[in-house]
C-alpha cells in the first residue's frame, strides 16, 4: 500500500469515528432522557454504553490524528489507545451492573418506552454497517485499535437487540424483569470487553 493510500484510508477511518461520536451523543441523550422518564434500567444502560462508544471513538480520533512514520511510536500509540478504551469499559460496566442489580432486587418496574424501542431498532440497523467499515479500514491500515473499536461498535448492535427484547418484553407481555436482565447483559458485556482490550494491550507489550 502506498503512503497516499494509507493516509486516505486513515482519513476515512477518522470520519467514521466523527460520525460515531455524533450518532452516539444523539443516542445517549435520547436513551438516558427517556430511560429516566420510563425508569428503564436497560434504556439507561444503553445510553451509558453510547457514552462509552463516544469515548472510544474520541480515543480513536486522537489515535488516527497522530500517525507517524516511526513504527515503534505507532505501536506505543496503539497500546495507549487500546488501554484507554478498556478503562472506559471497566468504569461504566461496573456502574451498569450495580444499577441493574439494584433495580431487579428492589423490583423497580419500568414504564413502556416507545422512543426507546425506536432508538433500539435504529441502532440495530446503523451499528453493523458502521462496524463493517471500521473493521475493513482497520485491517487495511493495520490498526488494531480501530479493529478493536469496530468490535465494540458491532457489539453495540447486539446490545441493541438485547435492549429491544427487554423493552418489547415489558411493553407487550408485562415482563418487567426483562428490562433489568437486558441491562445486566449490557453491563456484563462492558466489563468483558474491558478485560479483552486490556489483555490485547498487554500482548502488544510482550511483543516489544
Amino acid at each position: 500500500m502506498t503512503e497516499l493510500n494509507h493516509r486516505s484510508l486513515s482519513r476515512r477511518g477518522l470520519w467514521l469515528e466523527y460520525f460515531t461520536v455524533a450518532y452516539n451523543v444523539f443516542e445517549a441523550i435520547v436513551s438516558i432522557a427517556f430511560g429516566a422518564q420510563a425508569n428503564s434500567a436497560a434504556l439507561l444502560s444503553f445510553g451509558i454504553d453510547s457514552i462509552v462508544e463516544s469515548l472510544s471513538a474520541l480515543v480513536l480520533i486522537w489515535r488516527l490524528g497522530r500517525g507517524t512514520d516511526d513504527p515503534e511510536r505507532e505501536r506505543q500509540l496503539e497500546k495507549i489507545a487500546i488501554r484507554l478504551v478498556a478503562i472506559t469499559f471497566f468504569v461504566l460496566g461496573a456502574y451498569v451492573l450495580f444499577d441493574a442489580a439494584t433495580g431487579l432486587f428492589f423490583k423497580q418496574v419500568p414504564e413502556v418506552s416507545l422512543p426507546g424501542i425506536v432508538i433500539a431498532v435504529l441502532s440495530t440497523i446503523v451499528m453493523p454497517l458502521l462496524a463493517s467499515q471500521k473493521h475493513r479500514i482497520g485491517q487495511q491500515i493495520g490498526s488494531k485499535a480501530l479493529i478493536a473499536d469496530s468490535r465494540e461498535t458491532l457489539a453495540c448492535a447486539s446490545l441493541s437487540v438485547a435492549l429491544l427484547v427487554g423493552l418489547l418484553g415489558n411493553a407487550l407481555f408485562g415482563l418487567w424483569w426483562m428490562d433489568g436482565v437486558a441491562a445486566l447483559v449490557i453491563g456484563t458485556w462492558l466489563v468483558r470487553e474491558g478485560f479483552e482490550n486490556w489483555y490485547e494491550a498487554s500482548e502488544e507489550e510482550d511483543e516489544d
